[in-house]
């Protein structure tokens, strides 16, 4: 989940423009069901929307069970994170995945043997910043860790993991032992264990066609450096857990390819144009048919239109998965059902781009992007059709 970052670039100014000049589309959304959820969060210029999206999903878990509202720290997370890659970089004689992407697996990980503190107790901003800006501190980490790999003394010193915890001290900052939130104290781990969350209830679903279904597998994605597995279904039950999640009040770590054109943050809105478009007849497909391909990528792409979408199926959903089209891009939270003004079902999901885009940090992906671009999510396993998770075995 780092692709994003590219596209943030070029799409940020956008979002915080596009009101402001009037932008607009046919898309009307009204929302169906939305789930408690914290307030939208700025990843800003870091590769972390694992961190936010997952520390997102958790906080939502806290709302769900009736422990509260938290505020916890992705920095936290990240950091251990960071530790954890380098760790396994150098085990691997840097031929496993190291940079600044990641997967939802990561926070429970992290938590799990770590712990986790509130925000307020490790902001992760020791470099002189309001925001993260992690550029610098990935070019350093990785030059770092790459001179570890080389080795040039044959044997490794015992100071490279020092070095590397210093460098993550002087930009991040040190991770406090002992802390005081709300007048007790804690240790990350005994914080972590007052949330009452059991971090093995989370579940990552899948569903492609060249596993077997209901069985576990690791999924092929460069920032899956932990080599997790998850449980794959088949389509249809893909898109019930989906569905069943919202309707019984859990929300979901969505991690999706947002580098598609039907993707527009500044539109807030994520569909999968037909491009063919064969819901056209007579005098209206005879004017379609004599336009440019310039001329009806502009029509598809504009939203100025409603635009019907292609037919969603697993064997497409598996053919852009093998060639690429479909990638792990961004992790982002899911929280709610919407329909536009044609009864068309839409996910409302929270990002971590701030209050930006047309709907101030939120967008509407219709069910056809969610069952085609997703490449995992994480419920939490009675999020699960109890059907299905007999088939499962959980």
């Amino acid at each position: 989940m780092k692709k994003w970052f590219l596209l943030f670039q070029f799409t940020w100014i956008w979002a915080v423009t596009a009101v402001a000049q009037g932008q607009d589309t046919a898309y009307k959304f009204q929302d169906v069901k939305v789930l408690p959820h914290t307030s939208i969060k700025d990843q800003y210029k870091s590769g972390t929307c694992w961190s936010f999206s997952g520390i997102s999903f958790l906080e939502s878990e806290l709302l769900r069970t009736g422990k509260g509202e938290y505020n916890l720290s992705e920095a936290f997370v990240i950091r251990y994170a960071y530790l954890e890659k380098a760790i396994r970089y150098v085990r691997f004689h840097g031929k496993n995945n190291f940079g600044a992407g990641g997967a939802f697996h990561d926070v429970t990980y992290v938590i799990k043997k770590y712990g986790i503190v509130p925000e307020e107790v490790y902001p992760g901003l020791n470099y002189g910043t309001d925001k993260f800006d992690h550029r610098e501190l990935d070019e350093v980490l990785k030059a770092y860790i790459d001179a570890v790999v080389k080795n040039p003394g044959q044997t490794l010193t015992t100071a490279w993991l020092e070095g590397f915890n210093g460098i993550l001290d002087a930009y991040l900052g040190k991770v406090p032992q002992e802390f005081e939130y709300k007048g007790k104290k804690y240790t990350p781990k005994s914080f972590a264990e007052s949330l009452g969350l059991k971090w093995d209830d989370y579940v990552e679903i899948t569903s492609f066609t060249h596993h077997p279904f209901y069985t576990q597998f690791e999924l092929e994605i460069p920032d899956n450096w932990l080599h997790e597995r998850v449980y794959n279904v088949t389509f249809d039950d893909f898109a019930e857990i989906l569905d069943y999640a919202i309707d019984k009040g859990y929300t979901i770590a969505w991690a999706s390819d947002v580098s598609e054109k039907g993707f527009s943050w500044r539109n807030g809105i994520a569909i999968l144009p037909d491009e063919k478009r064969e819901d056209l007849t007579g005098s209206e497909r005879e004017r379609w048919e004599k336009l440019s391909d310039e001329e009806k990528k502009k029509q598809l792409y504009s939203f100025s239109s409603y635009i019907s979408e292609i037919k969603p199926t697993p064997e497409l959903r598996q053919k852009w998965f093998d060639n690429y089209q479909t990638t792990d891009d961004h992790g982002m939270h899911i929280v709610g059902l919407a329909k536009d003004q044609r009864g068309n079902t839409y996910y409302k999901v929270k990002n971590s781009w701030a209050e930006t885009g047309k709907y101030k940090g939120y967008f509407y992906a219709s069910k056809t992007f969610v069952l085609m671009k997703t490449t995992d999510f994480m419920v939490h396993k009675e999020a699960v059709p109890a059907k299905i998770r007999k088939k499962l075995g959980f």
